[in-house]
């Protein structure tokens, strides 16, 4: 997914990824080096990204205690979830990966479709620990924890305070905003500054989905049950999502990169996004100061819905049977699972907002931001994570988000949304069953 590839919220340069030997460092082929009877007691983890989940393994290899480091395979998140899916479906397990990142949209696709394949992590992980809202995707139909929790997609609202306050408001005035409230200072902001509010893609539905989880809600139930045309905050967020165009506050973008272009040139004064997004406001330095960050908006017709939602993220997950399992769970459990110096650490080198609660104990997250006008964005981060509600995202995202960006499109151009809703249920029943 794109916008995980740019989980960063420091500006990073090009990190170059070299092939190394036995010593921990990560090969850029896709073949792993977990096969073999030399191998058959090698730790070895496959993640995408070099900059920035590769760079949190490396960085974890050198806190990890151990003299045997673990062996770092990069691949794309295609590439891995296409082998995974390959591999587990044949029942041959030859060349996986000991220890393996999974999105957390991902997920419960492969519990569900492989309940045998991966290890019971719960021995390793105090719930309490990291942020609740993970535990939706990474535990099984057993109440068991099959991931432990990596990066935090938690949403926030990027803005322009210098545009806000020409348009008549302060930052406090940002502070817990419903939707609407929201739309109507994209009126004034207009008004006054002939700024667009935000840039919006028609077939990007991650608003849609930002508000869906706000609510507690997504596309399926608790039992995986398809949930799209009763869906209250579905219906709310599409609704938004097609004000915000009539309105003439959202700037209708074709791509990911016309998005960030339209904030990096100032035509637009706000961004509800991921934390993640962040890397990419700041490629516009000469804006440094002039950035704040607000919670996440509301839904104001859904009472479940809160100022706290998330887009993104991923877990770690250890296949069972692959190398030596014991050494994978307890890398996981002395990194990942517990280091506030590696935290530390990633933040400074990746901008990791971690979803492992101790993370807040940190020097880098009580420093405070100069492009940010001095905020505490990691701890601001850290509070509304702690907020956002746990959904179980289903096996089927994707798949569902594919056939609903036609539906949207089609409520975008006048048809009726209620008889839509019922026509997408219909649609994805008779797909995913």
């Amino acid at each position: 997914m794109k916008k995980l590839s740019k989980l960063s919220i420091a500006l990073l340069g090009t990190l170059l990824i070299a092939a190394c030997g036995s010593g921990g460092g990560a090969s850029e082929s896709g073949d792993t080096p977990n096969k073999g009877d030399d191998k058959q007691k090698a730790v070895v983890a496959w993640a995408w990204d070099p900059t920035f989940n590769i760079k949190a393994l490396e960085e974890a290899n050198n806190i990890y205690s151990s003299d045997e480091k673990i062996e770092i395979v990069a691949s794309s998140q295609d590439d891995i979830v296409q082998k995974l899916n390959t591999a587990l479906t044949a029942g041959n397990k030859d060349g996986l990966p000991s220890i393996v990142l999974i999105e957390d949209y991902k997920a419960q696709g492969f519990l569900e479709s492989y309940p045998d394949a991966f290890e019971d992590l719960s021995d390793i992980i105090n719930e309490d620990d990291f942020a609740q809202y993970k535990f939706g995707a990474s535990k099984g139909k057993d109440g068991k924890i099959y991931g432990l929790p990596f990066d935090s997609g938690v949403s926030g609202l990027f803005y322009r305070s210098d545009l806000i306050q020409e348009a008549g408001y302060t930052d406090e005035d940002m502070t817990d905003l419903s939707w609407d409230e929201y739309i109507k200072i994209g009126k004034d902001v207009k008004e006054k500054t002939g700024k667009q509010l935000l840039s919006l893609d028609p077939s990007d539905l991650g608003p849609v989905r930002i508000m869906m989880q706000s609510a507690g809600e997504w596309y399926t139930g608790e039992n995986g049950e398809v949930t799209i045309a009763n869906n209250k905050s579905l219906k709310a967020g599409i609704e938004l999502y097609i004000k915000m165009l009539e309105e003439g506050i959202a700037l209708s973008v074709s791509d990911w990169d016309s998005g960030v272009a339209a904030l990096n040139t100032g035509e637009v004064a706000s961004a509800p996004s991921g934390s993640w997004y962040s890397s990419s406001i700041m490629q516009a330095e000469d804006q440094s100061g002039s950035w704040r960050i607000a919670p996440t908006p509301r839904l104001s017709d859904v009472s479940s819905s809160v100022n706290a939602s998330s887009i993104g993220g991923g877990s770690w997950y250890v296949l069972k049977g692959v190398g030596d399992t014991a050494k994978a769970k307890e890398f996981l459990k002395e990194t990942f699972g517990s280091s506030e110096d590696l935290m530390n650490t990633l933040v400074k080198e990746i901008g990791l907002v971690s979803t492992l609660k101790a993370a807040e104990n940190t020097e880098a997250y009580q420093a405070e931001s100069e492009f940010y006008s001095g905020q505490k964005v990691y701890l601001d981060f850290s509070e509304w994570m702690n907020e956002i509600p746990t959904v179980k995202y289903g096996k089927h995202t994707n798949e569902i988000e594919a056939i609903m960006t036609e539906f949207v499109q089609r409520a975008i151009n006048g048809e009726d949304l209620d008889q839509l809703l019922t026509e997408a249920q219909a649609q994805v029943e008779s797909t995913i069953n």
